[in-house]
């Protein structure tokens, strides 16, 4: 391929100022179509630029997204994971992140839960309303006392199942001890990954905006977080830009074989 032009090289130095990285679906871009690099550059950057998130915590938020179960962007999480550690991310906070998407596959359980409660009730089953046993308080006021809420499918699966209850509160249990994320910041990760719409949870979702303004979190910071999960979707051009990059090349090289061979 031919040299930058002197525009493209501004935009591709803007575009590293702006977002930090520079990928070879952004190359791909540049060259095919680098009024849509440009737009996508100013889009995805306004978050960043405008939001009173720290680049840290961005960096977290884009590591949570891109590792979790429901999207698995491999590339995606290195390039963030490395950017996290540049700013200042440790390990210990990266592990917490990741045990918050592992966490993330109790969505369809907690959903299902109540879909099955809905349905049995319309089918006549009745509804356990008895006392809870001193087990059972035991394990909601550990909940409550964790997260200061008690949502509908906690109280389903510590009627319904205790034990598999009380294994889900260890798995979300805070083992908080230096230098992990802190609960304002877990509340805002969760809220990315109930947000995205490769999982879009919105029960979920609504449960930890509670949560983070409870906790006493901005309301900007959630809205930055929300644009943010948007982001995933350029991962279409980052998957498709460079496949379509090999197949003209190849086209190319074809094309060029064949000329040869007709020449002789």
């Amino acid at each position: 391929m031919s040299d930058l032009t002197p525009e493209q090289q501004v935009l591709k130095e803007a575009y590293v100022k702006a977002r930090g990285y520079w990928r070879p679906w952004t190359e791909g871009l540049l060259r095919l179509d680098p009024a849509f690099l440009q737009a996508y550059g100013r889009y995805a950057g306004y978050a960043a630029e405008k939001g009173p998130l720290s680049p840290k915590m961005c960096e977290l938020i884009y590591v949570a997204l891109d590792g979790s179960a429901t999207h698995l962007f491999r590339s995606g999480l290195a390039l963030h994971l490395r950017l996290a550690l540049k700013a200042g991310a440790t390990a210990r906070e990266i592990i917490d992140v990741f045990r918050l998407a592992t966490a993330q596959g109790l969505d369809g359980c907690n959903l299902g839960i109540g879909i099955l409660a809905e349905e049995l009730a319309s089918a006549g089953v009745e509804v356990d309303r008895s006392e809870l046993t001193r087990e059972q308080r035991a394990l909601r006021d550990a909940y409550v006392a964790q997260f200061g809420d008690w949502p509908d499918f906690c109280e389903q699966w510590l009627r319904s199942d205790p034990g598999y209850f009380a294994v889900l509160l260890d798995l979300l249990a805070d083992r908080h001890a230096g230098g992990g994320l802190d609960q304002r910041s877990r509340c805002l990760i969760s809220i990315a990954l109930n947000a995205c719409f490769t999982a879009l949870d919105p029960h979920g979702l609504r449960v930890q905006i509670k949560r983070a303004l409870r906790f006493g979190v901005d309301q900007r910071e959630i809205r930055q977080v929300l644009q943010m999960t948007a982001h995933l979707g350029v991962h279409a051009c980052a998957v498709g830009v460079p496949v379509l990059m090999e197949a003209l090349e190849e086209r190319s090289s074809k094309a060029a074989s064949d000329e040869n061979g007709a020449g002789q």
